[in-house]
């Protein structure tokens, strides 16, 4: 178990240094002389009287410390909504500290600040919004008609019902003022790069961080849809389900869809990804001499069912060398979720090594490991958890009743009591989740 340990930390660590969030600026953004390369487009920046930079996200504080390396002193000015101890030394950006998953009071003054620098630009400037995971939650500008309460009270009763983080985003972004690519609007006619690293599924542009600069595929009756799928219509808000409806109605406008005008001198990129950290975990696992598969970095669902599939593929390697014989690697990326039916605590990826570990049932030489890339796991100071083949034993001398704790959703307290919590500290990047399988060879 020592040496899996040893191993799994550093393919984790691998996966988090691809999804470095400075160096994924650095691979985009090249200054040559007076001409800004991004991506495959050039932008002489002589055209611009100035340079404005805004976003948010739990990983924009040091992709904007990047930036200005590149950048130096013609940044004329910027802020950006960063969560709570997600900072970085900036000269020419200020940073606003705010609430996430749950949005806060300082959040909606910082993104009322950053409407403003949005407002204020013009056709001679060149705007770079810096955008990650949690930039939804970040950016709570409510539209006019709602409160920061009625948004909370929404955001919390769709992360207690499961919802994905695509249906979340589809009801955020009829809430708000600036989502939706409803901050590109404000922009316009200036020019917008917009620098993104994704937290979500399929890398969708409209998703990561509600898509502020994006144009919106989903609509008001999207987001009732969503609403009264998990039945909770009647439960959110008067003033929430009073704008949703007559959005339908046609009664609010929409946001920017396809081909708006608004959104014409904008262009977005994805400069990191889930697909990226999960490529150097495999790489790293390679060269500790690990057969290695990556299961998909798409996966989403309810945790303890893809724990049930990871464990299910553990036993068959270990039983049978199938899909691969040991020593095997198994790697999965993407987001899934936690329909909360206890009061413990806990996050997706500590519920999916609980949950691994029960379906495990003490297989031999075998560890399994999940972290969220943001080193927050839910509401918790940790990234993730550890399982192998001594944690029930070990459980067990504790007093620990496992099934009970998974049950109540508190994984947190069951692993730090084993001390197997992931704590990595905020690392300032959001790429989603990794998890690892490791199957030693059979004794």
């Amino acid at each position: 178990m020592r040496e899996l340990r040893k191993h799994a930390d550093l393919i984790l660590r691998a996966a988090l240094e691809a999804a470095n969030p400075a160096k994924a600026v650095e691979r985009f953004i090249e200054l040559r002389g007076d001409v800004l390369f991004a991506g495959r487009k050039r932008y002489p920046l002589a055209l611009y009287k100035r340079i404005l930079v805004i976003g948010a996200g739990k990983a924009s504080a040091a992709m904007a410390a990047a930036l200005e390396k590149r950048l130096a002193r013609r940044i004329t000015a910027g802020l950006l909504n960063v969560k709570y101890g997600h900072t970085a030394a900036l000269k020419h950006v200020k940073l606003n500290e705010c609430g996430h998953p749950v949005p806060d009071a300082a959040g909606v003054t910082g993104s009322g600040r950053i409407a403003e620098l949005a407002r204020s630009a013009t056709e001679e400037d060149l705007v770079i919004c810096l955008l990650s995971g949690g930039g939804s939650a970040l950016l709570p500008a409510p539209a006019e008609g709602i409160t920061l309460a009625d948004k909370q009270e929404t955001t919390r009763l769709l992360l207690a019902c499961g919802a994905t983080i695509h249906e979340i985003n589809a009801v955020r972004k009829h809430l708000s003022a600036l989502k939706g690519g409803q901050l590109a609007r404000l922009a316009w006619p200036a020019t917008v790069i917009t620098l993104i690293l994704s937290d979500v599924i399929g890398d969708n542009l409209d998703v990561i961080a509600s898509g502020p600069t994006a144009p919106d595929s989903s609509t008001f009756d999207t987001a009732v849809g969503v609403l009264r799928k998990y039945e909770i219509l009647g439960k959110v808000p008067p003033a929430v389900r009073h704008r949703l409806e007559d959005g339908v109605k046609g009664k609010i406008a929409e946001t920017p869809k396809p081909g708006a005008q608004e959104l014409s001198r904008t262009e977005n990129l994805v400069i990191g990804s889930n697909r990226l950290a999960v490529d150097a975990a495999q790489k790293q696992a390679r060269d500790l001499g690990y057969r290695t598969l990556i299961l998909s970095t798409t996966i989403e669902g309810e945790t303890r069912d893809v724990a049930g599939v990871h464990a299910a593929i553990a036993r068959e390697i270990y039983d049978a060398g199938r899909p691969l014989r040991t020593p095997a690697c198994i790697i999965s990326g993407g987001e899934t979720t936690v329909t909360l039916k206890g009061a413990g605590k806990g996050g997706r990826n500590q519920e999916f090594a609980l949950a691994g570990a029960l379906a495990l049932n003490g297989q031999p030489n075998t560890l399994l490991v999940s972290i969220g890339t943001d080193g927050n796991d839910g509401p918790t100071d940790a990234a993730g958890a550890y399982a192998d083949s001594n944690t029930l034993h070990r459980a067990a001398k504790l007093h620990l009743n496992a099934a009970a704790l998974l049950a109540n959703n508190d994984s947190y307290h069951f692993f730090e009591a084993l001390g197997d919590l992931v704590k990595t500290g905020p690392t300032n990047t959001n790429v989603m989740d990794v998890r690892l399988v490791l199957v030693g060879a059979k004794k």
